[in-house]
């Protein structure tokens, strides 16, 4: 939500995004670890607790090591973090100032064989190296270009690309280059169309995939202009180019694109999205309220959360605030199987007894430092699962091992269910680790190595005052 706002906020003072992204995302994740909805993880955990017969975690159990460990990772970030964050282009800057590399126009001449034929019987969608991105005849602009879309007479037709092959558009017999044209980004959009940058997920179906395997102008009604990888725009065909988590899209779309797909778990958005023209007043107070009537009621142990979550979704279905339909769209059900096939892993190591044999080993490892020792371990295993997976399938794993542990120590479990939390969501190391690290990898134009710099002495933080905090509060 805030990085569209963090830009257009720098845009307007001349700073770079890549000084405020890193952070932007790295204050999401504290925030997470303050209290029990602060992140699915926490969620997780608590509904395992629960299952083991324990209170699980109270609404603001988690901040006790949460917000000191935020507020020294925020003092970190406002002295040394900073210092370390590259001053670096955007995505949105780079694309803007190397498009006279990767557009290219032409124009349908009066005797063109081309006219009257579509899109795709001209040729046009099987170009070497270039994609056909926008068509503009009397000032309307047609976006993106459907195959079945018949030539005219003095269309002018939009490419992005390999602007080396732009031999193959002056091949083509009545169709003439425009070698000369200081095309650039500001001209593709008017009314109809805009330029939205998007970033792949790292839950996509896009993933390991071409842009033209996935025929993604017309699966999203969409025409990629450029895509940004790793600080640099890929020098390729848009067709041939191969997907990956964290790519950043430069997309020509129509009006309706941002609506249609705000929800998608394929990419985020982030670019500034324009305001409702109407808010309703109403339905935003009585959304404001439930939420904040349902902390309150799981803060002060009056309903439990999951009977809290309960009643405010149906408070907000009964006064339409939201319809079945509406939230049905922000149910992500390949997050929930994934949860869900990670719980079947965690129940097979506690059945089969792999949990308990793991945690013998660990706690023989550790003998030597007590439970300091064992809690340090919990926490570093939590820790790299939530870099090589997610932080949901790491909690899941780590729980049933944790719990063994802290049955063969004979010492309470609640503690260790504590540093997983904590360990799950504190992934700061890379931009793969954690879903906020994702989104503002691309739009800040950073590089692996920055997640690193500013990462990995974070996570050291936070598992030095984990550990600290666990030991001396419960043990």
């Amino acid at each position: 939500m805030f990085t569209p706002v963090v830009r257009k906020w720098c845009k307007e003072r001349n700073i770079s995004p890549s000084k405020f992204l890193i952070p932007l995302s790295y204050a999401a994740i504290f925030g997470g670890t303050l209290t029990l909805i602060g992140t699915s993880t926490n969620l997780v955990i608590h509904g395992f607790m629960l299952e083991q017969g324990l209170e699980g975690f109270s609404m603001f159990q988690l901040a006790i090591v949460g917000l000191p460990a935020s507020i020294l990772a925020i003092l970190f970030m406002i002295t040394i973090g900073y210092k370390l964050l590259p001053n670096r282009k955007t995505s949105e800057e780079s694309f803007d100032e190397s498009s006279k590399e990767y557009l290219a126009e032409a124009v349908v001449e009066g005797n063109s064989p081309l006219v009257g034929k579509t899109i795709e019987e001209a040729g046009l969608r099987s170009l070497n190296g270039l994609y056909l991105i926008e068509l503009i005849r009397n000032g309307e602009r047609i976006v993106p270009v459907p195959s079945y879309h018949k030539i005219k007479t003095n269309d002018r037709l939009i490419f992005t690309g390999l602007l080396s092959t732009i031999v193959d558009l002056q091949n083509i017999k009545g169709l003439r280059v425009e070698t000369g044209t200081n095309l650039v980004l500001e001209d593709l959009q008017n009314g109809t169309s805009s330029l939205v940058e998007a970033v792949v997920s790292h839950q996509s179906s896009l993933m390991n995939q071409t842009v033209k395997e996935i025929k993604f102008r017309s699966k999203y009604d969409a025409g990629i202009v450029a895509v940004h990888r790793n600080d640099e725009r890929i020098n390729s065909k848009v067709g041939d180019i191969k997907l990956k988590p964290g790519d950043t899209l430069l997309l020509l779309v129509n009006k309706d694109f941002v609506n249609k797909w705000s929800n998608t778990s394929d990419f985020y958005i982030v670019s500034p999205l324009e305001e409702p023209e109407i808010m309703d007043s109403k339905k935003s107070l009585i959304a404001g309220v439930t939420m904040v009537v349902m902390i309150l009621l799981a803060a002060f142990n009056v309903l439990s959360m999951f009977e809290a979550a309960v009643l405010a979704s149906l408070t907000l279905f009964l006064t339409k605030t939201i319809t079945f339909v509406g939230a049905k769209k922000y149910i992500q059900f390949d997050v929930l199987i994934l949860i869900a096939c990670a719980i079947g892993i965690g129940i097979a190591l506690e059945q089969t007894g792999t949990a308990a044999f793991i945690a013998q080993h660990f706690v023989e490892l550790t003998a030597g430092a007590g439970i300091i020792g064992a809690i340090l371990v919990v926490y570093f295993l939590t820790s790299v699962f939530t870099e090589i997976i997610t932080n949901n399938a790491a909690a899941v794993l780590m729980f049933p091992i944790s719990l063994a542990m802290a049955t063969q120590l004979g010492v309470d479990p609640v503690p260790f269910f504590v540093t997983i939390a904590i360990a799950a969501s504190a992934s700061f190391a890379t931009p793969i680790g954690y879903q906020t690290n994702l989104i503002v990898y691309g739009p800040g134009g950073y590089r692996f190595s920055d997640y690193l710099k500013i990462g990995i002495p974070l996570n050291l933080l936070y598992m030095v005052v984990t550990v600290g905090i666990v030991s001396a509060v419960w043990f």
